[in-house]
């Protein structure tokens, strides 16, 4: 897909802002970024910011979150959670998101990868849920169908959800990477493909993409430890929201694929410190990923909004008991349906 196909008026580039100097991440970024609109959203615990100049750019405070959704919710947007209130308040039809972190990838032959027109041409083509074709997405260029798959099921279903990858740093866990401090992720796979209807996933924020009118009820921060950090290997709001993604796709027939496009994704924090954090989030896993695979929502449940506010009375009904963090979970799943609506209703 060209660049040229991808209309600056439907898509907002947002980033959570966790170090006070942005100038050299924002100018790595310049190629792809700069004709595009961005909405930075500063952690409430960071005190100065500064950015490049001449970018289209909207930068949100601590005290422009307070005046969207009240004093009493401000925690709901503190860490790598700020970036959602981007998502809230942006409104244009697609989305995408990387950490401060990252830079521009490059790929095999050196060029650079421009992830904005790789994500939209994710986004724009269809995804195949419910029949795996084994040469990749059969929508990318140089691929198609392959022999033996049904041509009442190739026009697929809209896509929802683009997840990028990761060059240098991929996104293990904290045990992982403590140990195996050396690994590093060096292949660039040109390929993306459909993660089928009922596979569960890990969904990583560092590099993603959404529809925004499709499934931007979902994308929330939702679940958050109880000694949840500043860096990747200590939260697991992403890897929860994924997975409610995920129920919701299937259950609205809605696709979801990963792949390309990539990003080069700089080592931040210690594996060994943050396994202390992050444990907690490994255990819960263990009890989360059966709730999921069994998890049916009814048909009555037939929008995006429908369907949090399902999910979110059975995490409550079924996991509440067993944990605080899954009651805390559910109540915000529900505020944040009351937010997204009150929100939209402004607009």
């Amino acid at each position: 897909m060209s660049l040229t196909s991808v209309s600056d008026k439907e898509v907002d580039i947002v980033i959570g802002a966790f170090r006070s100097d942005l100038t050299s991440f924002m100018e790595e970024w310049r190629p792809i970024f700069s004709r595009f609109h961005l909405i930075i959203v500063k952690d409430p615990d960071l005190k100065e910011l500064k950015l490049a100049e001449g970018f289209d750019v909207r930068v949100y405070t601590e005290a422009d979150i307070v005046k969207v959704v009240g004093p009493s919710k401000i925690a709901l947007f503190s860490g790598y959670s700020c970036r959602y209130f981007g998502y809230l308040v942006s409104d244009k039809k697609y989305i995408i998101s990387i950490d401060d972190d990252c830079t521009p990838a490059k790929t095999n032959n050196g060029d650079l990868v421009d992830i904005v027109a790789g994500h939209i041409n994710n986004l724009k083509t269809p995804a195949t849920p419910f029949f795996f074709n084994t040469l990749y997405d059969p929508y990318q260029k140089g691929s198609d169908f392959v022999r033996g798959y049904p041509f009442s099921l190739r026009s697929g279903v809209p896509c929802a959800i683009s997840c990028g990858l990761w060059l240098n740093v991929a996104d293990y866990d904290a045990p992982t990477q403590a140990l195996k401090p050396d690994l590093k992720n060096t292949r660039y796979v040109d390929a993306v493909l459909t993660v089928p209807s009922k596979a569960m996933m890990p969904m990583s924020g560092i590099n993603i993409a959404f529809d925004r009118e499709l499934v931007g009820a979902v994308v929330m921060p939702a679940l958050k430890l109880m000694k949840e950090g500043k860096v990747r290997w200590e939260t697991m709001e992403d890897i929860w929201c994924g997975l409610v993604v995920k129920v919701v796709c299937d259950h609205l027939q809605l696709g979801v694929k990963s792949g390309i496009p990539y990003v080069w994704r700089n080592e931040k924090g210690s594996a060994v410190e943050s396994l202390r954090k992050e444990w907690e989030g490994v255990k819960l896993m263990e009890e989360v990923v059966p709730f999921f695979e069994t998890l049916k929502l009814s048909p009555e449940a037939v929008t995006a909004e429908d369907c949090v506010m399902e999910v979110a009375a059975a995490v409550k009904e079924r996991l509440g008991s067993s944990n605080a963090v899954f009651s805390a979970a559910a109540e915000t799943m529900v505020e944040w349906v009351k937010l997204w609506n009150a929100v939209r209703s402004q607009a």
